[in-house]
């Protein structure tokens, strides 16, 4: 099977990468980036039609290039995600997030949802349902961390946000980038904690061996 994932931030590929190479390692993977969607979005504030038809094209290029799934990578992008998914269906086309939250579901309770990108916490919590008690935290200077390579201070601002969800029962990682840190987050804090490689992968593979 062949895989496209689509980046919208150049960190979501290392751990992507890692979680197929764990979980799924048969997959064929075709990394596409186009890092300005990210910058654009935190400066538009807002998701448009022409952020949506950037992403249609992403999504027609790699169904021409003979993927037969698209993983998106960013979760601040969910409508955009969403027209993808209807002009391709039905092919299986994942939003980041959405295996994700369908394992956050089915341990219910309340939910501690860290990010380290703002727009995240606006996009991302009207995806779980009503059953689900959202606790969102945004872990502060993490991503400007990663972008300067800063690895150790992006995983210390990412557990810092982590140890102030202790009424949670579980914590879910919004950024593909923050799965690196998952393992101390567990550890720190004693809860569940769910990544959205590991999901996504899992839910993918699932979807496209019973099409095998």
């Amino acid at each position: 099977m062949r895989i496209a994932l689509i980046h919208a931030l150049k960190h979501s590929v290392v751990p992507i990468e890692a979680a197929f190479a764990r979980l799924w390692p048969e997959a064929r993977l075709a990394n596409l980036l186009d890092d300005s969607l990210s910058a654009d979005l935190a400066q538009a504030g807002a998701l448009d039609d022409a952020m949506t038809g950037r992403f249609l094209t992403l999504a027609r290029y790699a169904a021409n290039a003979g993927a037969d799934g698209i993983l998106f990578t960013c979760s601040a992008f969910g409508p955009c995600i969403e027209a993808c998914a209807e002009m391709l269906a039905p092919m299986p086309v994942l939003k980041p997030n959405e295996a994700m939250i369908e394992e956050a579901v089915a341990i219910g309770g309340r939910i501690g949802l860290l990010a380290t990108f703002a727009p995240t916490l606006a996009s991302m919590p009207p995806e779980f349902p009503a059953s689900v008690t959202l606790m969102p935290k945004l872990a502060d200077g993490a991503m400007a961390a990663l972008d300067r390579g800063d690895f150790a201070a992006h995983d210390a601002a990412a557990l810092a946000a982590a140890r102030e969800l202790a009424g949670c029962d579980a914590i879910a990682l919004a950024q593909f980038s923050l799965a690196r840190a998952a393992s101390a987050i567990a550890a720190a804090t004693g809860k569940t904690v769910l990544t959205t490689p590991d999901s996504a992968v899992r839910k993918l593979r699932r979807l496209l061996d019973g099409a095998a």
